[in-house]
């Protein structure tokens, strides 16, 4: 006998298809609605900053599944719908038309959205941030030779975009209010590593600078203000300053908000039928012993299976340790783990090089590893981690000595 239930789902991105596939993978045969504001199926993101920001191409590969998988599996995809309620007491939740559909479990995958910059000319034509494809698609257009491209904020997805415009001939500007960029991920003596490759580049990168507004003419940006008086000219101006979780419908709803949708390890809120996951989620993660919010593509592909089985009342997996990726020129990382600029920093390799595996410390254990340009060792790092065995800094430090040596 069919499931009679209905799972709904609000967010058309990466966590929301794959809970969507998790739930049918797990058995449940009930339905399945799935709801997104963009007119696109969901979709991965991170070609818009990578491969597909850089060429235009391959966009098809982004797409979590195409729309045969979606009828095959019976899951109705309502795109270009935007949820703007949740009755908890009716059980249904509120599109922008009116419409109602009812739930007998919610899960929230709504992401998070860019920040905006809250200074005078924000609003001019010609600043964009990244978010969706069509972001993707206005920047790549502006990628041109000779362009005067100025980001406003050096953290990943920032500096990912710069190196795509470097590489396209644009001349390009960073400006950076911390003394290095991802200085509070990294700690100065990793994060030197990044400021160097985008100086050696060809970028202006400007650190320990204040922003007073953006410059405009003719309702375009112009140019960027900065607190000395002077003006950097801009052709475009790309914001990237972070990203808030989109946490205005739970709040609405009175689910329990703190940066993010509180949640426990298996996503489920503060209403025991609403669950979340993605970026928005701020679920206790059971290896570090505290809630973990993370905004990167592998908690959106990997968290959705631990909730969908605890929205089927069914054993999941071990949550994985947090997990990020990026390509900066001819610099590829991983980084595995949770570490902070105030851990101890050991180094395997040589930074000048920028071939080296980075581990964070913290009371002699390894908390954090990223390895830049060396492979096959995220297995091993992630086991370093997982056994909180105490280690040998010279050791650590010998690529001579095996990883899986240290494990204690």
């Amino acid at each position: 006998m069919a499931d009679q239930r209905r799972f709904v789902i609000v967010g058309g991105g990466l966590a929301g298809a794959k809970g969507a596939e998790a739930l049918r993978e797990r058995g449940f045969t009930g339905g399945i609605v799935l709801l997104g504001s963009e007119q696109h199926l969901p979709y991965e993101r991170p070609p818009l900053s990578k491969d597909y920001l850089k060429t235009g191409e391959g966009l098809d590969d982004a797409f979590v599944h195409d729309a045969q998988w979606y009828a095959a599996h019976d899951v109705e995809v309502r795109t270009g719908s935007t949820v703007t309620a949740i009755d908890r007491a009716a059980r249904e939740v509120v599109t922008a038309d009116g419409g109602r559909t009812a739930y007998d479990r919610l899960l929230l995958a709504t992401g998070s959205s860019p920040r905006t910059l809250a200074l005078p000319g924000h609003d001019l034509g010609g600043v964009l941030s990244l978010r969706t494809i069509e972001d993707s698609d206005r920047i790549r257009a502006l990628m041109q030779p000779g362009a005067r491209l100025v980001f406003i904020g050096g953290g990943w997805i920032g500096l990912e975009v710069a190196s795509a415009a470097r590489e396209a001939g644009a001349d390009v500007v960073v400006l950076e209010s911390l003394e290095l960029p991802l200085v509070r991920v990294l700690g100065p003596r990793v994060a030197q590593v990044f400021a160097d490759l985008h100086r050696e580049r060809g970028v202006d990168l400007r650190t320990s600078v204040t922003i007073e507004g953006i410059e405009g003419d003719d309702g375009a940006a112009s140019g960027v203000r900065l607190s000395d008086g002077s003006v950097v000219p801009a052709d475009a101006v790309v914001v990237g300053i972070g990203a808030a979780p989109n946490t205005a419908l739970a709040e609405a709803a009175g689910l329990a908000v703190d940066n993010g949708v509180t949640a426990d390890a298996v996503g489920r809120t503060s209403d025991p039928d609403i669950f979340v996951a993605g970026d928005l989620a701020n679920v206790e993660h059971p290896f570090f012993g505290h809630r973990v919010r993370v905004e990167h593509w592998a908690n959106a592909l990997n968290q959705p299976d631990v909730v969908a089985a605890e929205m089927l009342d069914q054993d999941g997996p071990e949550p994985e340790l947090p997990y990020f990726f990026t390509d900066q020129y001819d610099l590829g990382m991983e980084y595995h783990g949770l570490g902070g600029p105030d851990d101890d920093v050991v180094v395997r390799g040589s930074l000048a090089d920028r071939e080296f595996v980075a581990f964070w410390l913290r009371d002699g254990r390894v908390v954090a590893g990223m390895n830049v340009n060396v492979w096959d060792v995220g297995d091993a790092i992630k086991a370093l981690i997982r056994s909180r065995a105490v280690v040998d800094r010279d050791q650590l430090a010998d690529p001579g000595v095996a990883l899986a040596a240290l494990v204690g």
